[in-house]
């Protein structure tokens, strides 16, 4: 998964690095040449990302910057609630920026990653605290199962 592919438009993908560039200003924060590569490549990227996928990417542009600054950058980008980290299935955690809340179907026979928005798991968060007074707080996590192709290939 090292190919990035822009997802948004170039002039609203340069809007909203600003936003988020502007807003970590705003809090204090400088604004390093890794952590404005780690944060494009977040924006340009499809998906959930490994902090070595990252890395690859960002030094793409930017030979210098060490593995060590990109798991720094990861960490405090978190801390300060721009990004988000998750495990899906049983590899590395992967990164995402923050948005909102979204499920993922894991497929444990070929680990592909299926993306659920959140509206189907609503009626699952309302059961939970309604049922059991529990609150789901992730805001991203994994159900592991077969996908049809494997459950396909499996009954045959």
């Amino acid at each position: 998964m090292t190919a990035f592919a822009a997802s948004i438009s170039p002039d609203a993908r340069s809007a909203v690095l600003e936003e988020i560039l502007d807003g970590l200003r705003d809090k204090g924060h400088r604004i390093t040449t890794a952590r404005r590569l780690l944060v494009s490549c977040l924006l340009d990227g499809v998906g959930h990302h490994t902090a070595e996928e990252l890395a690859f990417e960002v030094q793409r542009s930017a030979p210098d910057v060490h593995i060590s600054t990109i798991y720094r950058n990861l960490d405090e980008l978190e801390h300060l609630g721009v990004i988000e980290h998750f495990h899906l299935g049983h590899g590395p955690a992967t990164y995402q920026l923050a948005t909102g809340r979204h499920g993922h179907f894991v497929c444990m026979h070929c680990d592909a990653i299926f993306e659920a928005p959140d509206e189907l798991f609503e009626k699952l968060g309302k059961s939970a605290t309604s049922l059991f007074g529990f609150a789901i707080g992730s805001h991203h996590f994994a159900i592991p199962g077969i996908c049809a192709p494997c459950q396909g290939r499996t009954s045959t």
